[in-house]
């Protein structure tokens, strides 16, 4: 702990009332950030030449949880919506499902109550995300499912028996895997083969001791294979090596932090509404904003979806 790096966050970027604040996106291209509200049904997206004053806010139709671009594609991207992927129009907010992840298999009533929650893309272009019971139809227990997206559109279940499928990344040797299940408060850690986008020997990398209640959410991994992972109901982001120790903390003034993506040696992170403002009150005046940190790193590559789409 004597070389913990710590870093003090006393205000938000983008001062904003998230209901659930998730899946910040760094569009590389256009240099802008795009993020959701998965309650409230919104896509945020801020151009960071000009700042927080361009942000522009699009209604969506569905719930949507996790995005992704699209390779050969500016207008349209991949998102995590509530019955299976779908394709977004940026323009308009309408979407067109491209894949239905429930079938005979999952009995009745899965597509009420499930939705997406987090996700990635790999090396290859695969969609990667997973599907928890929605909050606020059913209490969540572990019926949830990580599933891959292929090129060729072939939909895989990889996990079944998950929680809250949060944060997960690919080292940048592209041999393995790390995929976070909150309420176990752990990140798991899997040989990946990107050939194929077979995952196996699963061992935990990361185990949170912190507060009770607070558990590992939404991650981001910078170029050195540091794992970056929110603690929701903390107020810190943790700086994990890749031996999975703690080398770095950043204290926010809100405690429901959710997700971190890197743009540049830029860490912006999402949040939630506080979830016991009676208990907490001073995490509510910045809660459900967007914060912004300089870290001294670049991130990770972020990869496009490559679906051949007709």
């Amino acid at each position: 702990m004597a070389n913990m790096k710590r870093w003090v966050v006393a205000e938000p970027y983008l001062e904003l009332d998230c209901a659930l604040g998730e899946a910040p996106y760094y569009e590389a291209d256009s240099h802008q950030l795009r993020f959701l509200d998965i309650i409230k049904q919104k896509l945020h997206v801020i151009d960071l030449n000009k700042g927080p004053s361009s942000l522009k806010s699009l209604d969506l139709e569905v719930t949507a949880s996790v995005t992704a671009d699209i390779e050969g594609r500016d207008e349209e991207i991949i998102v995590g919506a509530k019955h299976g992927f779908a394709i977004l129009d940026r323009r308009s907010g309408k979407h067109t499902y491209i894949n239905h992840v429930w079938d005979h298999r999952d009995g009745s009533g899965k597509e009420k109550r499930m939705r997406f929650n987090d996700g990635a893309v790999d090396s290859q272009g695969r969609f990667w995300a997973g599907t928890m019971d929605e909050p606020l139809v059913t209490k969540p227990t572990n019926e949830g499912v990580l599933f891959r997206l292929d090129p060729d559109m072939t939909l895989h279940r990889i996990l079944e028996h998950v929680t809250i499928p949060n944060g997960m990344a690919w080292s940048s040797d592209d041999t393995t895997m790390f995929f976070t299940d909150s309420p176990e408060k752990k990140i798991f850690k899997y040989d990946y083969d990107a050939a194929t986008g077979h995952i196996s020997n699963r061992r935990v990398f990361f185990q949170y001791e912190g507060e009770d209640g607070a558990i590992p959410d939404g991650l981001a991994i910078d170029c050195e294979d540091n794992i970056w992972t929110a603690i929701f109901g903390s107020s810190k982001i943790l700086r994990l090596s890749p031996t999975g120790e703690i080398v770095g903390e950043i204290s926010l003034p809100t405690r429901c932090i959710t997700c971190p993506a890197f743009a540049g040696e830029d860490l912006f992170v999402t949040s939630a509404m506080e979830e016991e403002p009676e208990k907490y009150p001073d995490s509510t005046k910045y809660a459900g904003s967007l914060f912004k940190v300089s870290v001294g790193i670049q991130g990770g590559r972020v990869n496009k979806f490559r679906g051949r789409l007709s």
